[in-house]
C-alpha cells in the first residue's frame, strides 16, 4: 500500500529584495517529501534557511519558485485567506516561547484554535480537556501561563497543536527555552504522539534533538546537506 504525503516540495526557492543589490536566496531549490506518521527533525545552524523553510512548510509564507504539496492541496498559490483556513485544519504549530495568551488558563488557550474553526463551547471544552489529560496537564487547566513551570506550559502548546486532530504538528525548537530533563521529558511526549499517527516535524538547531528523530533533514545554506534515517525506532 502506496504511503500518503504530507508534505511533496519541489524546487522550493525563497528569495528576499529581488532585483536589488541586496538580493538574497534563503532557500536554494528545496526538495522533500514526509510521508503520513513520519518523525522527522530538520536540522540547522542559524542562517541556514531551516526557519525560513519552517515557515513555508507552515504556509505562514510562500515560496518565491516551486511547488508546495500539503497534504495533497496545493498551497504555493493560495489566497492569504485559504491558506488560514489549511493551516488551521492541517497544521499544529509548537513554538519555543510558547505562545500563550497571558492572562487566559490553560484549556481556554487550549481551545482557542478551535474557536476560530467555529465549533461549540461545549465541544471545545471537552476537547481541550482531554488533550490536557493526554499530555499530563488535567490538575493545572485552569492555572494561567505565569503559574506555570517551562515544561508544564510547552505541555499546554502541545495540546492547542493537537486540538483541531491535524496531519502534522510543526515544532520549532520545541525544547530550546527547557532544561535537558524537561527537554527529554517534551520529545517523548512528541513521540508518543507520533505513535498514534500525527506526522511530527521537529525544527532544531540542536543535532542532538535531531539524532532522536526517526529521520534527520540537514540544511545548509539554503539546501539539503543530507536526508537520512537515524535508526530510532518505534
Amino acid at each position: 500500500m502506496e504511503r500518503k504525503k504530507i508534505i511533496d516540495m519541489k524546487g522550493i526557492v525563497k528569495k528576499y529584495f529581488i532585483g536589488t543589490p541586496n538580493e538574497l536566496a534563503a532557500l536554494g531549490g528545496v526538495d522533500i517529501t514526509v510521508y503520513e506518521g513520519e518523525f522527522v527533525a530538520i536540522v540547522g545552524a542559524s542562517g541556514s534557511g531551516k526557519s525560513t523553510l519552517m515557515n513555508i512548510i507552515g504556509s505562514l509564507d510562500r515560496p518565491t519558485e516551486g511547488t508546495y504539496f500539503l497534504d495533497g492541496i496545493e498551497v504555493t498559490a493560495g489566497k492569504d485567506d485559504e491558506l488560514s483556513k489549511i493551516r488551521n485544519r492541517k497544521v499544529g504549530f509548537v513554538f519555543q516561547t510558547y505562545n500563550l495568551i497571558a492572562k487566559t488558563n490553560a484549556i481556554k488557550n487550549v481551545e482557542m484554535p478551535m474557536l476560530y474553526a467555529g465549533i461549540g463551547a461545549r465541544k471545545r471544552a471537552e476537547r481541550a480537556a482531554e488533550l490536557l489529560d493526554i499530555v499530563g496537564m488535567k490538575e493545572r487547566m485552569k492555572h494561567l501561563p505565569e503559574e506555570l513551570s517551562g515544561g508544564q506550559k510547552q505541555r499546554v502548546a502541545i495540546a492547542r497543536a493537537m486540538v483541531t486532530k491535524p496531519k502534522i504538528i510543526l515544532a520549532d525548537e520545541p525544547t530550546g527555552a527547557l532544561d535537558s530533563a524537561t527537554g527529554k521529558a517534551v520529545l517523548d511526549l512528541f513521540r508518543k504522539i507520533n505513535e498514534q499517527g500525527t506526522t511530527i516535524v521537529i525544527v532544531t538547531h540542536d543535532v542532538g534533538i535531531g539524532e532522536s528523530a526517526r529521520r534527520c533533514i540537514r540544511i545548509l545554506d539554503g539546501k539539503i546537506a543530507s536526508d537520512k534515517p537515524t535508526g530510532v525506532s518505534k
